[in-house]
């Protein structure tokens, strides 16, 4: 597939698009409030070398109202089969792609070849919980209850909260693109919709792992000892960038120069 072009199949009623050229298959997977957009400017820079797919997670703009972590795993390992039969991908994560993916890496371990994590580490675990101080607790309570309310609420109310508290975290998705749809995973963590994230395994990935991660943040979905047992692990590394959540749009250059140097020497 030439450079430039891209290519849409559907797996089990999800769309995924295909752009680039290369043996690599990174499949791409976004979170909050975002859709497969957040990597246009990641697919432009690692299209050259690999095979760049993505998908909106289903439930955000289209399909069931809320799908299980159970099922998320089902459809990933539907997508991985179907775009790379024969061999690994590479996984790049942000947010609650980062949760979701994970847990598929560690079921399907023999699919997934390395994992590229922006920005949400060991979130799930001890360590980080006490590593926060009662105003990062608060903090993390308010902003997700807030939105798991409105994904309760539905309709035009849940989508003003939505737009709301996105504006309030300088979110830099266009408000006109965000729903209330979007928030059901925070509904599956605070109320166990969708049989919530009882099953979910702490993180350890078998696998190789480049964790970037934005150090202007109030609070960090990581804890120190993530940082450094990451670091430690040979294969593995860490970087960390001068801004906030976002960091594939506030610090595209350093990331896709650091991911590139990470899966190809730089080249």
């Amino acid at each position: 597939m030439a450079a430039g072009t891209e290519l849409c199949i559907t797996v089990n009623g999800t769309d995924v698009w295909l752009q680039g050229q290369g043996d690599e298959v990174i499949l791409m997977l976004h979170g909050w409030p975002d859709t497969r957009a957040l990597w246009d400017g990641t697919v432009a820079a690692l299209q050259d070398r690999a095979t760049c797919a993505r998908l909106t997670l289903p439930g955000f703009e289209s399909g069931p109202s809320a799908t299980s972590l159970h099922d998320m795993c089902q459809l990933l390992l539907q997508i991985v089969d179907r775009i790379s039969p024969d061999k690994p991908v590479t996984l790049m994560l942000h947010d609650w792609g980062c949760i979701f993916g994970y847990q598929f890496a560690m079921r399907h371990a023999e699919r997934v070849a390395r994992v590229v994590a922006v920005d949400v580490g060991d979130h799930n675990s001890g360590t980080l919980l006490r590593s926060w101080g009662v105003k990062e607790k608060l903090s993390v309570m308010g902003y997700q209850v807030w939105l798991a309310l409105a994904w309760k609420i539905g309709g035009s109310l849940g989508t003003r909260m939505t737009r709301a508290m996105a504006r309030w975290l300088r979110c830099p998705t266009d408000p006109a693109t965000i729903t209330y749809k979007m928030n059901y995973p925070y509904a599956m963590q605070w109320f166990g919709s969708a049989g919530g994230f009882q099953s979910a395994a702490q993180i350890q990935l078998p696998m190789p792992l480049l964790f970037v991660y934005g150090e202007r943040k109030p609070f960090m979905f990581h804890s120190a000892k993530w940082l450094e047992k990451v670091a430690t692990t040979p294969g593995s590394a860490v970087k960390g960038l001068p801004c906030g959540h976002w960091v594939m749009i506030s610090r595209p250059e350093a990331l896709h120069a650091r991911v590139r140097e990470w899966l190809w020497g730089g080249v």
